[in-house]
């Protein structure tokens, strides 16, 4: 079976065929046909998922997948229309799951199943280990990997009414959205066997849109907060405004028809044999005349697509990668409505601030859930690549000190990327002002320290892919409730071999913000891990200072934080340039010193100098050790100083010798 067509040039075409079988979307049964006994919708889709090519006929992981769709016919029907069922062991054992709509009956469920297996196996995915199939009444799911449990939401599929709200369009997504919601608690709070509901809710009128008819589902296998995702996930991908929606994905679905009573309002929830009250003859005629005139049109529009087809192949080649990149990124796709309800439509109230991606709104989605959107400005110099590298790359990293990527949009010129919600905003907020500064007490900026240190090592060596974030600065690090950093805005990130972790790669684009950049990433282009060092090295400063990268004291114009640390340093004066309140709390000059002690050696000049992420995070976390001596910092300003002098200045400080420091206090 092929994906859904493009047909945005032919609408005329397509929405003339539609007129003609109106009637038929009336029916309250999807299309199908009797197999067998049982109805079989042919509005189906199947999808082979296995990863692994080649000839699986003789294996014994296929022998089993075989023995377990023969055994359907066999299994006791339950009241709940799920089942779930494993046969084999280890890499050679099947799960599977089987789910039905309500408007099955018990046996009509078993034969509808049974029959989506035996076509997913036999035709559609001979040989696959890991396939499904899905249609209006129920789907089938197969795989070598768990799947009991596990929330899955893509592919997904979406059967639309061609017709558009008449009425006020806002008020008619609203109240459908309103019934949706409610349906959706009720689902996710049913039981192990069944997360079920159905009900009614006004219309915006007028007829026939005074009532809306509702159903949503999960499969019971699902926890209470999973199948509220799925569903969630479901309502603000489905497109909005139609009079008519069915969606569905492995692990929910979810149906709302505008004046049409497609379910039996009152049921027994422990009896599903319920049977409908259109008489099989009168359904079989209804619904051969529809498939006929579906086959006609599907006909029609797949003849005259070819041509497009063969002309666009070459400009969607790289379309499709970056499609493909999102899909395996498996993250919530969000329409523009639903962003623009929640952001109120950008309204200038809810505008956060602006980074170099673009602005970054606060949004309140209809669970009530709080968002941080970020809005791609076409003046950023970003575009599509960064926007598709955020996606991917964000949505595999997993740490509690990076931030979490909920969700994206693409709608035309639109790029946005859904985050959590910080309420304290970035630590650039605090650590840049007076009067909130005072709220950083050491510890909370040792944490901050601690924990952007952790970020950068689970990016650079722990994570499944191993990332240089390239842009690390004070308002690319939120905090959370408890002054916790989190890690933001990867669209300058860039993926190296995991075997290859000390490699250096070389970009003509510099991309970034100068102060934070690496002398040889800012001069040459040339990065590596030890640039996202020498960033965090200047992050700590500024952390310690309560002063900028490109702070420079009255008394010494010519010199920039880095530089003016670098020579108090040398001086044996460095506590002159750490923030006040930090001064006045006792016994915390050691830490202190430890710290910018730290900072200057992620700094140095000479990038292999800089020590690594790892080794940072040990200095940081044990009370006694030994440092190294620091080189001076990039961009250190000589001014004729000949490396004779600068080396008797380096020698001055009386608390060090020539190899490593243990005590970190000046004379």
């Amino acid at each position: 079976m092929t994906g859904p067509c493009s047909f945005s040039r032919l609408q005329h075409v397509f929405f003339f065929f539609l007129l003609l079988f109106v009637p038929c979307l009336s029916l309250p049964q999807p299309f199908s046909v009797d197999i067998d006994g049982s109805n079989w919708d042919i509005s189906s889709e199947s999808q082979c998922l296995s990863q692994q090519q080649g000839n699986f006929s003789h294996s014994q992981y296929l022998h089993n997948l075989k023995r377990l769709v023969s055994s359907i016919r066999s299994l006791r029907s339950n009241t709940y229309n799920f089942y779930n069922l494993s046969i084999g062991t280890n890499s050679d054992k099947v799960e599977a799951i089987g789910l039905c709509n309500r408007v099955l009956t018990r046996v009509d469920c078993l034969n509808c199943i049974f029959h989506a297996a035996n076509n997913l196996t036999t035709i559609y995915c001979p040989g696959d280990r890991e396939a499904q199939i899905r249609s209006t009444k129920c789907m089938f799911r197969y795989s070598d990997k768990p799947i009991f449990g596990k929330l899955t939401i893509s592919p997904a599929m979406e059967v639309l009414n061609p017709n558009n709200a008449t009425a006020n369009r806002t008020e008619f997504i609203r109240l459908q959205s309103k019934l949706l919601n409610q349906l959706r608690l009720q689902a996710a709070r049913g039981g192990p066997k069944r997360k079920y509901a159905q009900g009614e809710g006004p219309g915006p009128g007028p007829p026939p849109y005074t009532r809306f008819f509702a159903t949503t589902q999960c499969t019971p296998d699902l926890s209470h907060t999973d199948c509220n995702r799925c569903l969630i996930y479901g309502f603000r991908n489905a497109t909005k405004g139609r009079i008519g929606i069915r969606w569905f994905c492995p692990s929910c679905n979810f149906q709302i028809e505008s004046g049409l009573r497609f379910f039996l309002l009152e049921y027994d929830p422990d009896d599903l044999s319920m049977k409908s009250g259109m008489s099989k003859t009168k359904s079989i005629i209804a619904t051969v005349g529809c498939v006929f005139g579906l086959v006609i049109i599907i006909f029609c529009l797949c003849f005259l697509l070819t041509k497009d087809r063969r002309k666009e192949k070459q400009s969607l080649e790289g379309k499709d990668v970056k499609d493909s990149k999102i899909k395996d990124a498996q993250l919530f796709q969000l329409d523009i409505d639903t962003i623009r309800l929640a952001t109120s439509d950008f309204s200038p109230n809810n505008h956060l601030g602006e980074g170099g991606f673009g602005a970054v709104y606060k949004g309140v989605l209809d669970s009530g859930e709080e968002v941080a959107v970020k809005r791609l400005s076409m003046k950023s110099g970003q575009g599509d690549i960064e926007f598709i590298n955020e996606v991917s790359l964000v949505a595999k990293l997993q740490h509690r000190n990076l931030v979490t990527l909920l969700g994206f949009c693409l709608d035309g010129e639109e790029r946005l990327l859904i985050y959590e919600f910080f309420k304290n905003t970035s630590l650039e907020r605090y650590i840049f002002d007076s009067n909130r500064r005072m709220i950083l007490e050491w510890e909370t900026r040792k944490r901050i320290i601690s924990g952007v240190a952790r970020g950068l090592l689970y990016l650079h060596e722990d994570s499944r892919i191993k990332i240089i974030h390239r842009d690390l600065k004070a308002s690319n690090v939120l905090l959370d409730d408890e002054m916790y950093p989190k890690i933001a805005d990867f669209g300058m990130a860039k993926l190296f071999d995991t075997d290859q972790t000390n490699q250096i790669k070389f970009t003509s684009k510099v991309s970034g913000t100068y102060g934070y950049m690496a002398p040889e990433y800012a001069m040459n282009g040339q990065f590596s891990v030890k640039t996202d060092v020498y960033s965090f090295g200047v992050l700590v400063l500024e952390i310690i200072t309560g002063k900028k990268h490109n702070w420079s004291p009255e008394e010494e114009t010519s010199l920039f934080l880095l530089s003016y640390v670098w020579k108090c340093w040398r001086e044996g004066k460095v506590l002159k340039i750490v923030d006040p309140t930090l001064i006045e709390t006792k016994g915390l000059s050691d830490d202190i010193m430890k710290c910018i002690h730290i900072g200057l050696l992620c700094v140095q000049e000479n990038a292999e100098s800089r020590p690594t992420m790892a080794y940072v995070v040990v200095m940081l976390s044990e009370s006694s050790f030994t440092l190294p001596r620091p080189s001076q910092p990039g961009f250190y300003p000589l001014y004729g100083e000949s490396s004779s002098s600068r080396g008797n200045h380096t020698s001055t400080i009386p608390s060090f010798n020539s190899v490593s420091i243990t005590q970190l206090v000046p004379r």
